[in-house]
């Protein structure tokens, strides 16, 4: 054997690169996230979008309840929204996305008044007001963990007295219009929680819906001409249908269909 050894390794032409060996996400994705916070990419994306005089696109967010930490719910909820707002963004939209939480209700009366039944209501409402706060706390510095965009400075909340003002100034309008007038109606009342209830939190409502089957018709590719079947019970929202689902584990065929007369090329899932 020869004496020279040659370290082959040094002989490999092969590129070379900054990037780690190892991803370490733990660690560099609350480094990305801070860096876009520090940068203000959200505020700068805004900046621009107006100075171009940018089509304005709107996203309302139906707030979640200050009453617990964040769970897998609320968090799909924010984070599809966020999927919207930035797509929109990246579209050429002016998107301004405001988040907001919903300080009222059952659901933060019934956790205080578990350690507040001796208190008086004036005491019992600043408990709520605190409980409440922390709460959104928690859940912003969560939401803002997993990259949502929005401006978390200035969130809309059902207890600020802004928004308190606005309630009272359209129910003024409404007493100026005379559309509001006295009545009797009986209040459904929670021993436990000392609080009203709505009617969906004594009562659920049985209520029929219409279900239809609907064929949508494929446009290109090998099936053309072909038909995908779905089924829902809330015909209402097809208009905004941008997608049909289908199952990875599922067997689906191609059948001829007649009724009526009429025959179609449809495609189901071969258990139905």
């Amino acid at each position: 054997m020869s004496e020279n050894k040659v370290n082959y390794k040094d002989t490999i032409c092969l590129p070379q690169t900054t990037f780690p060996m190892k991803g370490n996400l733990v660690n560099k994705e609350p480094e990305r996230l801070q860096g876009w916070e520090d940068a203000g990419i959200y505020d700068r994306i805004l900046a621009k979008r107006r100075a171009a005089g940018a089509e304005r696109y709107i996203l309302h967010d139906g707030p979640p309840f200050a009453n617990g930490d964040v769970h897998m719910g609320t968090a799909l909820n924010k984070v599809l929204k966020d999927f919207v707002v930035k797509s929109k963004s990246m579209a050429g939209f002016e998107v301004p996305f405001v988040p907001g939480w919903d300080c009222h209700g059952l659901p933060i009366e019934f956790k205080v008044m578990q350690d507040a039944r001796d208190k008086e209501p004036a005491e019992i409402r600043t408990l709520c007001e605190e409980f409440a706060n922390k709460w959104i706390a928690i859940q912003k510095a969560s939401f803002r963990r997993l990259g949502v965009f929005g401006d978390w400075e200035n969130p809309y909340l059902t207890m600020a007295p802004s928004y308190e003002a606005d309630i009272l100034r359209v129910f003024a309008k409404l007493v100026e219009k005379d559309r509001v007038y006295l009545s009797k109606k009986p209040v459904q009342w929670s021993y436990g929680a000392r609080t009203a209830l709505a009617e969906a939190e004594v009562e659920y409502q049985d209520k029929k819906s219409t279900a239809i089957y609907v064929p949508f018709t494929l446009k290109d590719g090998d099936f053309a001409g072909t038909s995908l079947v779905i089924w829902t019970t809330t015909p209402w929202t097809l208009p905004a249908n941008l997608g049909i689902a289908v199952h990875e584990r599922f067997v689906y065929v191609l059948g001829t269909f007649e009724k009526e007369g009429e025959t179609k090329e449809l495609i189901i899932a071969r258990d139905l």
